[in-house]
């Protein structure tokens, strides 16, 4: 199954005041694996930053001036996604500011049914303790040294990880015995293994019955 891991970085926190998206970040996922597919953009948001999110995201006025407008990448970004889970940390704040960018030029919205919250995720598998991305890495032991400030592509790269984690997903097992049996390993040939057969006597075999009981008498009594 594709997913796509999302980020956006905004002027400001509601759209009901103006706020604008001036990044979006996206890594495609395969099964879980990442594909290598990309969509990162800047965007000029057509009014000024505030103070907080600049504090944020560091993305200056003069930087984003001339940065494409979301109508510019609208459709590349729309078939990026198309028929895609999409995976947000927070996803009310991202979707908000989508949709928002979205309604502005009279195009389709994105359904809530068709994201992946990984903030609720969280809340609901560590009741009481820190759901930021930051807090999730540490707790998942994700390097985020990089994350110095809010990056919608860097921020997905930690976020996928977090997220494979929070589906307790691992890394696979080998299992070196069904390896064994596929290959058709003859261990009889492999240089240096030896196999010696050896033959106990039954007053050997006695006193390791008699050293087995008194262990176990020894450990749990």
């Amino acid at each position: 199954m594709k997913e796509v891991v999302l980020d956006t970085e905004t002027t400001g926190l509601s759209v009901k005041d103006g706020h604008r998206i001036v990044e979006i970040g996206c890594i495609e996922l395969d099964n879980l694996i990442p594909t290598k597919k990309i969509f990162h953009c800047y965007l000029n948001p057509e009014r000024k930053v505030s103070e907080s999110a600049l504090k944020v995201h560091g993305y200056t006025d003069e930087f984003l001036s001339d940065k494409k407008k979301f109508l510019d990448i609208a459709d590349e970004f729309l078939e990026f996604i198309h028929n895609k889970k999409i995976v947000i940390h927070n996803a009310e704040f991202d979707i908000g500011h989508l949709n928002n960018e979205l309604s502005l030029i009279s195009r389709n919205t994105i359904s809530k049914d068709n994201v992946v919250d990984t903030l609720e995720i969280a809340r609901n598998k560590f009741p009481g303790s820190g759901i930021s991305l930051d807090a999730l890495c540490k707790r998942f032991r994700v390097d985020n040294t990089r994350r110095e400030k809010h990056n919608a592509i860097l921020d997905c790269e930690l976020l996928a990880k977090v997220y494979i984690n929070l589906l307790e997903q691992r890394e696979p097992i080998f299992q070196f015995n069904s390896i064994i049996e596929k290959k058709d390993v003859n261990l009889n040939k492999i240089k240096g293994y030896s196999k010696k057969i050896v033959n106990i006597s039954k007053e050997e075999l006695e006193n390791h019955e008699k050293f087995l009981k008194s262990e176990l008498k020894k450990n749990y009594y």
